[in-house]
């Protein structure tokens, strides 16, 4: 116990000044025990914190990937002609062309002339057929007379028949020129848009070579590779939702590849996308593939915590020290999260202050308002 200050004055007594002194630093020394005291019961600062109960609901399965926008069919174009000049362009890059549509022309100058030369060729040979036809018509008049003999009747069937190859050769060699003079136009043989010109007028070209590219009636689809887990998921006919710019795409799963490749792992899904809006060939873009509907457990997107690469929640099972425990999580459905393991059901867990708390801070829970149910309807957003 310590002294009383009268009993610790009372040596001091016959000298007031040190009497003074002595009191005001006892009365000094006892003010700074009483602030100790004080910060010594004080209780340590704590965050104030709202927490739910894990619930079990029906959310929609899906599986998100990314991929890039291609063509359906994108059509190299060329032509079967070699050597000759290109006079004119008639299409350029993003143009609407139709089938049958002349894109450019070859110098067609020699072509015609070759046409011609065997176009006469054809009225020569039609004109020996009908000679062999007329005499022929006449010895078989004059045979049946028994004015010429037989021998010369087969000669003048011979001399038809043969008038009969040399017309239909002739027919032949003009088709072949006529061909190739069609073939110095080139046409669209589908609808579509034109997505590359790799030719310029007065340029020579070579049989074979591309010159333009056509994305076949003008149709785009959506690729992505999925690990085979999640590609035995995915089966035609399944919607796919790609967020864009100007609102959400949404596209339908049309093939499915039958296997994996052996070096990836990897299959690929091909969507189509009727209504493409702002998606372009060559964009790489997420899409999510919905699979289903199913009960799994979720909490508030606000309660998972991304620290480390790893997705964490905060429980406190005494209402004042807070725990932290690592969970995995799958799909994002009407902001709330699948809990794929980590938790149970029922379990409570911080939702509102939950980045600010770290492993065994204090903290003081406050009531909540009970959030919404989830939509039935609700889209999911991006899978883990």
């Amino acid at each position: 116990m310590p002294c009383p200050p009268s009993r610790l004055l009372a040596p001091l007594s016959r000298s007031p000044r040190l009497a003074a002194l002595a009191l005001v630093t006892l009365m000094l020394v006892g003010c700074g025990g009483e602030d100790q005291a004080t910060a010594a019961s004080a209780p340590a600062a704590t965050l104030a914190v709202g927490m739910v109960p894990v619930q079990a609901r029906e959310i929609e399965r899906s599986v998100t990937v990314s991929g890039p926008v291609a063509a359906w069919e994108e059509m190299q174009l060329g032509v079967e002609v070699s050597g000759l000049r290109v006079t004119a362009l008639h299409v350029d890059v993003g143009q609407v062309v139709r089938r049958g549509q002349v894109l450019l022309e070859l110098d067609h100058r020699m072509l015609d002339s070759d046409l011609a030369q065997s176009r006469a060729a054809l009225a020569e040979a039609e004109a020996g057929l009908q000679l062999a036809q007329a005499n022929l018509n006449r010895g078989q008049a004059l045979a049946n007379e028994k004015l010429i003999s037989a021998s010369a009747l087969d000669e003048l069937r011979a001399a038809r028949v043969q008038a009969q190859a040399r017309r239909a050769t002739a027919a032949a060699a003009r088709d072949a020129s006529q061909l190739r003079r069609d073939f110095a136009s080139l046409r669209a043989p589908d609808d579509g848009v034109i997505s590359k010109r790799l030719v310029q007028p007065g340029q020579v070209v070579a049989a074979g070579g591309e010159l333009l590219r056509l994305i076949r009636q003008g149709r785009l689809e959506w690729r992505a590779e999925l690990a085979d887990a999640e590609l035995a998921l995915v089966r035609p006919g399944m919607t796919v939702r790609i967020a864009t710019r100007d609102g959400e795409v949404t596209g339908r799963v049309r093939a499915v590849s039958p296997g994996v490749d052996a070096a990836t792992r990897t299959g690929t899904v091909h969507a189509d996308l009727p209504q493409p809006g702002a998606l372009q060939a060559g964009s790489f873009v997420e899409g999510r593939i919905a699979t289903g509907r199913g009960n799994a457990l979720v909490v508030p997107a606000a309660s998972v915590v991304q620290r480390d690469g790893h997705a964490y929640v905060f429980t406190a099972d005494d209402g004042r020290t807070v725990r932290r425990l690592r969970v995995r999580t799958g799909s994002r459905v009407d902001g709330r999260v699948e809990i794929l393991e980590g938790l149970k059901a029922g379990m409570r867990v911080v939702n509102q202050g939950a980045g600010f708390l770290g492993d065994g801070d204090l903290v003081r829970v406050i009531a909540t308002p009970t959030a919404a149910p989830a939509t039935a309807n609700a889209h999911p957003a991006t899978a883990q």
